[in-house]
């Protein structure tokens, strides 16, 4: 009886421990760097989830290497390199595996790539999984995954305009200044429905002067108050935010960060102010955006708008097909409702879903790779000219596949 109280006593000790040890991690996130090996080959498992193996995109001769150890892998502090955050999840994981793809193929240096994905806490795929998988169609990148903590957003969200915007990985961006090493002082953001056909060091290499905190392509023929319901523009000390400010609408899923000047200025407080208003008065309809437009609209280093040709999802609530925005192409972007992996397996895709097909990685598709011949068609058909100094992508497309 004595041992038995005694056995009890210590299994509570253990578990009130362990509970103070869970309390005391970082709110936000913890880093999954590596794990064991489960016993199944690597391409055993890439098969299981349906994803093929990455071509190993190497350095050209001009790149200065990234720093490392006898062995060890690139750590996140070197200086040389080009930092990119993503968040990565089940439902968009072929539209990730697509981005990066597509970002390693045109990198000038893509070795100096690091990559750092952000994976929801209770994801169906759980992060450790999604790690592997990573590792599995990339060999050779240079990555770390995070856990997001949904319960350090989840109480800010209210209800949008589509339900999909609710997703707490969505509001991750907001916490990039937190989650990251302290060492990595500039990211680039970038949503996992795009593709990119340039460079991504030219991307990297934009200024970001004086107390701009972010750059981004902005568009100010937009109707910026629509972004924003009544409730907010009748108010006049609400509406007074934009006072001394020229603001222009941006899309939150290209930007720029200068990560020292966010933490420095602890933006994201000023971004989590802004979602507690909303709680309570309903200040706008559009989930993470909003919130961003309301801190930063009008302070925004402009980058240009071949950097993001957004809106090629379609229609938020109904969907449709949209055409480019006129001028030179660096990024496609598949905002809005329509995803380019769905349209395509419906056999009903848009013609500029042809784009990101080749960038696909997802085996399971038996309609047969596009050929040089067909791209080229569809790429003829719609007149692009890409942001290379000397290349497009009709060029481009003879190494697509």
């Amino acid at each position: 009886m004595v041992l038995s109280r005694f056995d009890s006593r210590f299994r509570l000790i253990k578990n009130v421990g362990f509970l103070l040890l869970l309390l005391c991690l970082p709110l936000i996130c913890l880093g999954i760097r590596s794990f064991p090996n489960s016993g199944v080959s690597e391409s055993e498992f890439n098969s299981f989830f349906g994803f093929s193996e990455a071509p190993d995109y190497r350095n050209g001769v001009d790149c200065s290497s990234a720093t490392t150890t006898a062995g060890q892998a690139v750590t996140s502090c070197d200086p040389s390199l080009v930092h990119v955050a993503m968040t990565i999840d089940s439902e968009y994981l072929r539209g990730s595996v697509a981005a990066v793809h597509s970002v390693l193929r045109h990198a000038s240096c893509p070795e100096q790539v690091f990559f750092h994905f952000i994976a929801a806490e209770f994801d169906s795929t759980s992060p450790r999984v999604l790690t592997r998988l990573v590792r599995s169609i990339f060999p050779s990148l240079n990555f770390k995954v995070y856990i997001f903590r949904e319960d350090t957003v989840i109480n800010l969200i209210s209800s949008s305009i589509r339900t999909a915007l609710e997703n707490p990985l969505n509001y991750a961006r907001n916490y990039l200044g937190d989650i990251l090493d302290p060492c990595v002082n500039r990211v680039i953001y970038l949503d996992s429905d795009l593709v990119l056909v340039d460079d991504i060091q030219k991307l990297w290499n934009t200024p970001i002067p004086g107390s701009k905190v972010i750059g981004a392509p902005e568009y100010c023929q937009a109707n910026f108050t629509k972004y924003f319901t009544d409730t907010f523009w009748s108010d006049p000390v609400l509406s007074r935010v934009f006072g001394s400010r020229s603001p222009c609408y941006f899309n939150t899923g290209v930007m720029v960060m200068d990560l020292e000047k966010w933490r420095k200025a602890n933006y994201r407080k000023k971004i989590e102010n802004w979602m507690e208003l909303q709680r309570k008065r309903r200040i706008y309809e559009l989930g993470s955006l909003p919130p961003f437009l309301l801190v930063f609209g009008g302070n925004v280093e402009p980058i240009d708008h071949r950097w993001n040709q957004h809106g090629l999802g379609g229609d938020n609530v109904k969907g449709s097909c949209r055409p480019l925005h006129p001028g030179p192409v660096s990024l496609l972007h598949w905002s809005g409702k329509g995803k380019p992996w769905v349209r395509l397996d419906e056999n009903k895709p848009c013609p500029l879903d042809y784009l990101w097909e080749p960038y696909d990685l997802y085996k399971p598709r038996q309609k047969g790779k596009l050929n040089v011949q067909t791209q080229q068609h569809h790429l003829l058909g719609l007149g692009l000219s890409s942001g290379g100094s000397s290349t497009n992508l009709i060029e481009s497309s003879s190494y697509f596949i």
